[in-house]
């Protein structure tokens, strides 16, 4: 929010915008003469039968110079030599009138001659501004009072977007002027081309007095602009504190919904703010419909949108859910997505300690951002494997991370993902060699569904791909049944070697469940580590098959 409304007018005392200078060879005699409140040479340079109307580069006459440096008696005096009723309201290319400048700056007795003479006290400028919001706007209350005395209107817009006076006194804090208006009988529930009301114009800019004051003549708390924002959002929003306590003190409903999809609340602005203070004091008051409720949005993603972290452990902390609702507003599948999607990567340790349930989609968005370790990880911690109407799309994200294959692949095999789930010929025909050499490794590559083996085939003969060699041969036995027994196992025992090293089998038959001699083969220490093997080289109780040294010896032959 800016610290001052976009339709704030300001007069300059040599004018504004384009016309900002004054040029003394511009301007008439009798305008200098006005200029400087010289009445003795004014009077008589009228009387010799110079003219009053003769306008400046500003478009200034003598009765605008008079008026904005408060020469009453060279005001009289020119009203008196006015050569017509048109004078008094005459306008300079801005649109102002004499009473607009002698108003601005708070010539009280120039106002007075002016108002006697018959100038219009409504009369607006080429920004529908009137006197009185510019007698308001620059703080002159005695001016303000004389004006509404006069008939100047209360009521009604004062400026082109709608402003009240009572609108630009509650934006200045000015209390006295506030007082002055209400006794006159402005409206206490005015409203801009926003539907903005003053007491809302308080809360946003954080006038205290200006709000109490509002408050005790019985302004309504809950009133909603156009976009249904109320007093107690914007406040909470901007940070102002002790106005968001006076507007709960005084009623102010949290719960009521500030945006047209009917899911924003107070305690989305603390959150996604980090108004930490504000969101301590609206959790124990909102109603926890938000959090997890279809069509609505939690307030933890509003804390992942603003990067919060102490609002997001709060959050969770106060029992919000981790997991909340399938958010459409931002496009997200649950605040965990919306991490990786604005990259809040550090807020991750805060999910995983309150109990995030990690999807399988959530390993696609760790290749996206190649967070090969978090992928890991993710896995480690019991991650849920892709598949169903996620599979498509982390198919999607391993081909832009498929040259690092290595990285990430092994992992999410050893994990027991399905590796022909993965085979799809988009990704057939998109990643490097080693990664389909080694992907083989975790299948009985003698009976791929056909449409696999026919897309291996054109990419063959395409790429000229070598497969390893013992790819030609029917997998052993022992391959075969090492497939068959990680079928068995869920996915949730094959995260570690735990399981199957207490498996009542010689340490060799265990190595060998674990592909062990695969990794090895392909120069992968880190994911023997990551299942927790036995050092490298302690002794096995077993040899393993004449084709399994083949498959050692073979290596990564054919990469691209």
């Amino acid at each position: 929010m800016t610290q001052q409304p976009p339709h704030i007018l300001t007069i300059y005392p040599n004018g504004g915008g384009d016309f900002s200078e004054a040029y003394a060879d511009r301007c008439s005699a009798v305008g200098l003469a006005a200029r400087e409140g010289d009445v003795k040479v004014l009077r008589k340079l009228i009387k010799q039968g110079y003219s009053v109307d003769v306008a400046d580069n500003r478009g200034w006459m003598p009765i605008h110079e008079a008026a904005a440096h408060n020469s009453s008696e060279c005001l009289r005096a020119l009203v008196r030599a006015a050569p017509s009723e048109d004078y008094l309201n005459a306008k300079t290319f801005e649109g102002h009138c004499p009473l607009h400048l002698s108003a601005c700056h708070g010539a009280l007795e120039s106002v007075r001659v002016l108002l006697e003479a018959g100038a219009d006290p409504n009369e607006v400028n080429t920004e529908a501004t009137t006197a009185l919001f510019l007698a308001v706007q620059n703080g002159h209350a005695d001016t303000v009072k004389f004006l509404l005395q006069h008939g100047a209107n209360v009521k009604g817009p004062h400026t082109f977007s709608g402003w009240n006076s009572l609108h630009q006194a509650s934006f200045q804090g000015c209390t006295e002027i506030m007082k002055i208006l209400l006794e006159k009988g402005a409206s206490k529930e005015c409203k801009d081309d926003f539907g903005i009301t003053p007491l809302f114009v308080a809360a946003q800019y954080g006038k205290l007095e200006s709000l109490r004051l509002l408050v005790s003549h019985g302004a309504d708390v809950n009133s909603q602009a156009k976009d249904r924002a109320t007093p107690l959002l914007i406040a909470v929003q901007e940070g102002h504190t002790e106005c968001v306590e006076l507007l709960l003190a005084s009623g102010a409903d949290p719960n009521l919904y500030c945006n047209e999809e009917n899911w924003q609340l107070p305690i989305h602005a603390a959150a996604e703010m980090g108004r930490k203070k504000l969101l301590q004091l609206l959790i124990p008051i909102t109603d926890r419909i938000c959090d997890k409720s279809k069509d609505k949005v939690s307030p933890v993603y509003s804390a992942v949108y603003g990067g919060n972290k102490e609002c997001l452990e709060m959050l969770l902390k106060e029992g919000y859910s981790p997991d909340a609702q399938e958010c459409l507003n931002f496009d997200c599948r649950s605040p965990m997505c919306m991490v990786f999607h604005k990259e809040r990567f550090y807020l991750i340790d805060i999910f995983l300690k309150y109990g995030i349930t990690l999807l399988g989609i959530n390993l696609g968005y760790c290749l996206f951002h190649e967070k090969f370790a978090l992928f890991q990880r993710f896995l480690k911690l019991g991650c849920s494997l892709p598949a169903g109407d996620q599979l498509f799309e982390f198919i999607k994200y391993t081909i832009k991370a498929q040259e690092c294959y290595k990285e990430w692949l092994p992992y999410l095999l050893l994990a027991g993902f399905n590796a022909v789930n993965l085979m799809h010929r988009i990704w057939i025909f998109s990643v490097h060699d080693g990664a389909l050499n080694f992907i083989l490794e975790f299948t009985n590559w003698k009976r791929l569904p056909p449409a696999v083996e026919q897309d291996l085939s054109e990419y063959k003969e395409k790429f000229s791909w070598t497969p390893k060699s013992h790819f030609t041969f029917i997998p052993s036995l022992s391959h075969l049944c090492r497939l068959e027994i990680r079928s068995i196992l869920r996915s949730e025992r094959l995260r570690s070697d735990r399981f199957i090293r207490e498996l009542p089998l010689p340490a060799c038959l265990q190595d060998y469940l674990l592909y062990l001699d695969v990794l090895r083969v392909n120069a992968l220490p880190e994911a023997e580590d990551y299942l927790g093997q036995r050092e490298e080289g302690a002794p096995s109780a077993c040899h393993s098959s004449a084709e399994d040294k083949e498959r050692r010896d073979a290596g990564n032959s054919g990469a691209r």
